[in-house]
């Protein structure tokens, strides 16, 4: 299948903000950085982050990092990839990572959408995750959400077959322009059944952001949506 062409100026689905680093921030940056920064232009496959063949799961935005250094603290049996744009957030990670001595994380910096089209060989992920992204609420924006058809496509073609992409959100209206994109998507099922909203599974760990969200009584909804073979 041929890749899909990239528009001229692709319209960006996040914005750049940062804030000063805290102390642990900082020594994040001063201490643990080279041992989990990727050097840009490196091939995005478990080979060549890692050095084996284990499952990748690659997290696109994954804030301040604290639900991804879990799961890859809970399943050493797999590779992850964290890809972010916020200086504080990265920098919590390499922190957070560091500690923990972690040998099963990497991270890189920059737009996943362009990194991944780039940089990923076809069919080399086993999950995609994108938990609680930018809803941009406003109408105006909506171009801007990062699940829309061509993003889509452009994991579908990343995934293996089989593979799965993971989505959260606590906003319902992006929840369910989630659900109605990915079932008007090409080459996935619902694995929670035609037009329906995921559980959330249980190796996903619950983020002080999620925490504070459900006590507030905002509706979390999880999207289980896996990759089919190729028809002919």
């Amino acid at each position: 299948m041929n890749e899909p062409t990239a528009p001229h100026r692709r319209i960006q689905t996040y914005v750049r903000r940062s804030s000063p680093l805290t102390h642990s921030q900082q020594r994040g940056n001063d201490e643990y950085a080279a041992r989990f920064r990727i050097p840009p232009g490196t091939c995005l496959d478990s080979l060549h982050l890692f050095c084996n063949q284990h499952p990748l799961t690659i997290e696109i935005g994954f804030g301040m990092g604290q639900s991804l250094v879990t799961m890859a603290q809970q399943h050493p049996e797999r590779n992850f990839l964290g890809i972010e744009v916020h200086l504080p957030g990265l920098a919590q990670l390499y922190f957070a990572a560091g500690e923990q001595q972690l040998t099963n994380l990497k991270v890189l910096e920059g737009d996943a959408i362009r990194l991944l089209a780039e940089h990923c060989p076809p069919a080399s992920v086993d999950r995609f995750q994108l938990f609680f992204p930018d809803p941009w609420p406003k109408s105006r924006h909506h171009k801007r959400r990062l699940v829309c058809p061509d993003n889509v496509e452009l994991l579908r073609q990343r995934l293996c077959i089989g593979g799965v992409f993971h989505m959260a959100t606590d906003w319902p209206p992006y929840a369910q322009w989630m659900l109605d994109v990915m079932t008007a998507a090409p080459g996935f099922t619902n694995l929670a059944g035609i037009g329906q909203f995921h559980e959330r599974p249980a190796d996903r760990p619950l983020t002080r952001f999620e925490q504070r969200g459900l006590r507030e009584g905002r509706p979390i909804r999880d999207l289980l949506f896996q990759r089919l073979a190729d028809t002919t």
